[in-house]
């Protein structure tokens, strides 16, 4: 019979296209990935890949394995971890990837209680508008939006990303606020040059009636971050398209004035991105449960949502 360390290194190799892949995901050596799919074909007495120096690619044996074991083991998967995390709390060093603002705004703050419930967990947190590659970069978890789902890995949406336009009163005060997206060209615009394609991010926004319209302030001044948007618009010097946790507590506090309120555009949702397939560290589960209770219970997604007006 199969040991699961073999199915599991041959699942993951198929998965991401390599043993170097699957060693990460896995906590292995390449070798040690290597031997155990050798060992798993060699007791099958089938080839399950064809090798070469930049890839594996799965054998006509290889695909039909894969897809009559990948469910099973999944769910013996969820089985042990379901045993284990019962048995065991939560501990070791929990890497966690987050976008500056929203990362120390919102999750942050939720530190102190979550280390009290599990005192036994150390961080290593890392705040960087970007994508990260939580496989090979080793990350346990990240928290954002717009991440592209590599094979492995999934995401539990926690809140909408919601754009709307903001400026502060003392640069509206001599300035008729806009209706509708249409008046934002005519002010000065504080835009965001997207980081993987350094190009400015352009949004159409919508109202509850479903009417779309672009908006496009004049280009006035131009940056790569939402820090520095939010900045920007609190020294007076233009209106800026902004997600609303980036902004809410200057709204709150009448810092910041939202600007055609009924209108916003969807940026898609905020989530906990995290390794679905392994078997989840209790560290892991915990914080991703954590976070997600927390959003739920003070209602954080209807806050955060811009449609609400």
């Amino acid at each position: 019979m199969e040991t699961l360390a073999n199915l599991e290194s041959f699942v993951r190799s198929a998965e991401l296209g390599g043993f170097s892949g699957a060693a990460r995901k896995l906590a292995l050596t390449p070798a040690a990935v290597s031997r155990n799919v050798a060992r798993l074909e060699r007791n099958l007495g089938v080839r399950l890949f064809h090798r070469s120096t930049r890839k594996l690619t799965l054998t006509e044996e290889g695909e039909r394995f894969l897809s009559a074991i990948r469910d099973n083991l999944e769910g013996l998967q969820s089985a042990i971890a379901s045993v284990a995390g019962d048995g065991g709390a939560p501990a070791g060093l929990l890497k966690v990837s987050l976008s500056p603002t929203f990362g120390i705004d919102h999750i942050l703050p939720l530190v102190p209680a979550f280390l009290e419930a599990y005192p036994a967990v150390r961080l290593d947190w890392q705040f960087d508008n970007r994508q990260v590659d939580l496989i090979a970069e080793g990350f346990d978890a990240a928290i954002g939006g717009g991440f592209e789902l590599s094979p492995g890995i999934i995401s539990r949406p926690i809140a909408p990303a919601h754009i709307i336009a903001v400026a502060s009163p003392a640069y509206l005060k001599s300035r008729s606020q806009p209706v509708d997206p249409s008046g934002f060209a005519d002010l000065d615009g504080i835009v965001m040059r997207a980081t993987r394609t350094g190009r400015i991010r352009h949004w159409t926004m919508r109202n509850a009636a479903g009417n779309e319209m672009s908006a496009t302030p004049r280009e006035t001044i131009v940056v790569n971050d939402p820090t520095a948007m939010c900045r920007a618009a609190l020294l007076g010097l233009g209106v800026t398209l902004i997600a609303v946790p980036d902004v809410l507590g200057h709204l709150e506090s009448g810092a910041l004035v939202r600007l055609a309120p009924k209108w916003y555009a969807d940026a898609g949702p905020i989530s906990i991105y995290y390794g679905s397939r392994t078997l989840l560290p209790a560290k892991t589960r915990a914080f991703v449960d954590f976070v997600a209770e927390h959003f739920k219970r003070h209602r954080l997604a209807e806050q955060f949502a811009g449609s609400l007006g």
